[in-house]
C-alpha cells in the first residue's frame, strides 16, 4: 500500500527539480541579469511537459475503474 503512495509522491514532485530548457534557451536566459525570468521560463516548460502525462494518467485510471466494475458485476 505504501508503494503506491511513494510512487505517486515521486511522480508528482519529481518535476520540481527537473531542468527542461533547451540549450539555446538556457544560454540566452542565463546571460541575462534577471535570473527570475529564467526560473519562470523553466517552470513554464516543466508545467507544459507535465500536464499531458497527468491527463493521460487520469484517463487510464477511469478506464481501469470501468473495466474493474464491469468484471466485478459479471462474476456475481
Amino acid at each position: 500500500m505504501y508503494k503506491k503512495y511513494f510512487l505517486l509522491f515521486t511522480l508528482l514532485f519529481s518535476t520540481y527539480y527537473s531542468s527542461a530548457q533547451c540549450a539555446m534557451c538556457r544560454a540566452q536566459l542565463e546571460s541575462m541579469d534577471d535570473q527570475t525570468l529564467a526560473e519562470g521560463i523553466n517552470d513554464g516548460i516543466v508545467y507544459l511537459m507535465a500536464v499531458p502525462y497527468v491527463l493521460l494518467a487520469i484517463i487510464a485510471y477511469i478506464i481501469y475503474r470501468g473495466f474493474k466494475k464491469k468484471y466485478a458485476t459479471q462474476e456475481q
